[in-house]
């Protein structure tokens, strides 16, 4: 039980990283692009109504939190004038694609293919900012996907029964965070890399 507490720090750090986004945005050094901050609230949020539905316990919380400061981010963007990348055709076509599989997982019967289907809407709506992350890394900022990552590998070990539903969203933060933080850091991984060899 006492471990089990530990997961309340963890969700506080990924609140923290969201905050941080936040001050950055409004100090204008990051540019949010609405299409993935706008699934990455609406999806973990039926996400957490699916995992309740399959048993699951604390180990939901750093979803939860997930789209709550996603939620947070997007009203920030929207509020600070020129806070948020230009919408192209591109992100407009992930956005679709991404509505369109969360209306199969609203509709679909079966627990893990809801699951699944939540997943795949909001790694659609992702893509474009993890292209804008690779083209343009000063864009980002680090906290928003370091922090969740500390977040979700706690939730992910607190978890008493390892059942798709409960536990695929972890894993798909964590695979999601770290790859747009090595987006936004490659060049300077590869600078340290090339001067070290």
């Amino acid at each position: 039980m006492i471990f089990e507490n530990i997961i309340y720090f963890a969700v506080s750090l990924n609140f923290v990283g969201h905050i941080l986004y936040v001050q950055s945005i409004i100090k204008g050094y990051t540019k949010p692009n609405l299409v993935s901050w706008f699934f990455w609230t609406l999806a973990p949020f039926l996400g957490v109504f699916f995992q309740i539905k399959a048993g699951a316990g604390l180990s939901i919380l750093p979803i939860f939190v997930a789209g709550f400061g996603s939620l947070i981010v997007m009203v920030a963007a929207i509020l600070k004038k020129n806070g948020f990348w230009k919408i192209s055709a591109f992100d407009i076509y992930c956005g679709l694609f991404s509505f369109l599989a969360l209306v199969f997982y609203i509709f679909t019967h079966n627990l893990g293919i809801s699951v699944l289907f939540a997943i795949l809407s909001d790694a659609l709506a992702s893509v474009p900012t993890i292209v804008k992350s690779w083209k343009f890394p000063e864009t980002e900022m680090w906290a928003p996907y370091l922090f969740p990552i500390i977040s979700n590998i706690v939730g992910l070990i607190i978890i008493k029964n390892w059942f798709f539903p409960i536990y695929s969203f972890g894993i798909y933060f964590l695979i999601l965070d770290i790859t747009i933080l090595f987006c936004i850091y490659r060049k300077k991984i590869f600078q340290t890399t090339y001067l070290t060899t």
